[in-house]
């Protein structure tokens, strides 16, 4: 019965948005409610020296964008709410993928003014293909932007949500008032100060009241009344059973930098997302509520600490209880391993913990032995699903700028590529490396966290490339005559994996119409 406590604990979810819709700010928010920090740090200003608890590393403080996914943990109203902050950038999408296989419900961020965005787009895709429940949050009311119906429109269309406006706002940019909660029945007004308390709250149950006129305004109050109407005419009534099924979408508004309409939507959230849910692996369905200890790795960090050269590699529970110093069974490298010293993470602040529950992201100190997507359990084999390597987008050659580092520069590839963030290949006809990334940014961030955290320094070489594609076939004569063909287009990724790398769409295709009982991947889930 413990375990079952535990787990109706438990909330864990992702923030996911296009860059600059406020999704750190919203973080920061949300932690300030659990009390995990006391004061919110700016993630951009220059002028402020305190950054967003959520971009931890130096390089996504000096350019105030987030490059890594950041685990945080909290407590609010009774419940263990843990969230990944993920990176908006499309550059840093792969980090974000892989992140949303470990959560269960996201949180999607939208600017007022900007409506929905490209990366929003693609990451709630890869949420409704996994059917994760999602609430939305429209930020920056108290900028100008869209009309409230047009957001909706677009999020519906774009989106191809169900959207249930829970929230709606009162007037926007200077004429901004305030939300009125639908959830609730009441009104919070709008003031600039950065904190909310239950006095800005105004118990409203009956909109044709006519102090409401007193409140807001005639003008404003009557807009709001017609607003409402509409919204419980045009969309659907709540219902949390479409929600946990990701067929219905609540909508908040507010303002995160002003601390303003967060509230509304945590204590909603609080309510209705999902407990921990269960996973499916190549096996068989794994249920929180199992005894058996299990979980799978979905990120890896090098130098989490640099001043200690820790690599941690992030668990997520998935069932039963994971314990500290004891022996667990890494299913890939069939061996048992245990843990002195686990961790769960304020973002790079780490307690040791004992014990933790399904739901739990939970940090194991790393020598190398985990790579994404490993298991680990009690001693059954399970190969967790939905933890792949996409097909780099952009390709240079790196070559070490000082022959002196050339022991650093090894290492550092070797554990960036760890992480994910990128992927590492190496030609079998000349043995040149090459490195491949979603985005042409992840190749400078590479390159500074070589520089200052491995004191190795790489340069680039341009490398006109359109797709890396893993190769699957039973058959050994087509291998065999594939190898000797194509030998100059043949690599091995960072296990082994056999590669064609494809110069063009055409040069694709034409290796795939002349070696048809060969299978091109552009995933390494297989």
């Amino acid at each position: 019965m413990a375990l079952q406590e535990e787990i109706n604990k438990r909330k864990t979810f992702g923030i996911i948005s296009h860059p600059d819709a406020g999704k750190t700010t919203l973080t920061e928010k949300l932690l300030l409610f659990g009390g995990a920090i006391q004061v919110a740090g700016a993630v951009k200003s220059n002028k402020i020296k305190r950054h967003a608890t959520s971009d931890f590393m130096e390089i996504e403080k000096q350019r105030g964008i987030s490059v890594a996914t950041s685990v945080m943990a909290f407590e609010y109203r009774d419940k263990k709410i843990n969230i990944l902050d993920t990176p908006g950038h499309k550059d840093f999408a792969e980090d974000t993928y892989r992140t949303l296989t470990a959560v269960d419900s996201a949180i999607v961020v939208i600017d007022v003014a900007k409506s929905v965005e490209e990366q929003t787009e693609k990451l709630v895709a890869v949420c409704r293909t996994r059917q994760t429940p999602m609430i939305v949050f429209i930020n920056k009311l108290d900028r100008e932007g869209l009309d409230g119906f047009d957001l909706l429109d677009d999020v519906e269309q774009k989106l191809g949500m169900r959207a249930c406006p829970l929230s709606w706002p009162i007037g926007m940019g200077k004429r901004f008032q305030g939300v009125y909660n639908l959830y609730a029945n009441n009104i919070r007004l709008f003031s600039a100060h950065g904190k909310q308390t239950d006095d800005d709250v105004i118990e409203i149950s009956d909109l044709s009241d006519e102090s409401l006129n007193d409140l807001l305004g005639e003008a404003a109050a009557d807009e709001l009344r017609s607003d409402i109407e509409m919204v419980r005419e045009v969309y659907p009534p709540f219902s949390k059973e479409e929600y946990e099924k990701g067929l219905l979408n609540p909508i908040f508004f507010g303002s995160a930098v002003n601390n303003f309409g967060v509230k509304e939507m945590l204590d909603c959230f609080v309510d209705i997302a999902p407990h921990p849910l269960s996973r499916e692996t190549d096996e068989r369905m794994v249920e929180p509520t199992e005894e058996k200890f299990s979980g799978f790795v979905f990120k890896i960090h090098a130098n989490m600490d640099p001043k200690h050269r820790d690599r941690i590699a992030f668990m997520r529970i998935c069932s039963g209880t994971f314990e500290r110093n004891t022996n667990y069974f890494h299913v890939r490298q069939k061996k048992k391993m245990k843990f002195s010293n686990p961790t769960m993470f304020m973002a790079s602040k780490k307690n040791i913990v004992d014990d933790a529950y399904p739901g739990d992201i939970v940090g194991l100190y790393d020598a190398g032995n985990f790579k994404i997507g490993d298991s680990m359990t009690e001693g059954e084999v399970l190969h967790f699903k939905g933890i792949p390597s996409f097909s780099p987008e952009q390709f240079r050659f790196v070559n070490n700028a000082d022959p002196l580092k050339s022991k650093q520069l090894n290492k550092g590839i070797d554990q960036l590529m760890d992480e994910g963030v990128a992927q590492l290949f190496t030609k079998i006809s000349n043995n040149r490396k090459i490195i491949g990334t979603v985005g042409a940014l992840q190749f400078e961030v590479i390159q500074y966290r070589l520089e200052h955290e491995y004191g190795a320094k790489c340069q680039y070489e341009s490398l006109p490339m359109h797709k890396a594609c893993w190769i699957k076939t039973d058959n050994k004569e087509a291998l065999a005559e594939l190898r000797s063909r194509r030998k100059n287009n043949l690599a091995l990724d960072k296990d082994g994996k056999l590669v064609y790398l494809a110069e063009s769409a055409w040069t694709l295709k034409m290796a795939q119409d002349n070696h048809p009982e060969i299978e091109f991947l552009t995933s390494s889930e297989f």
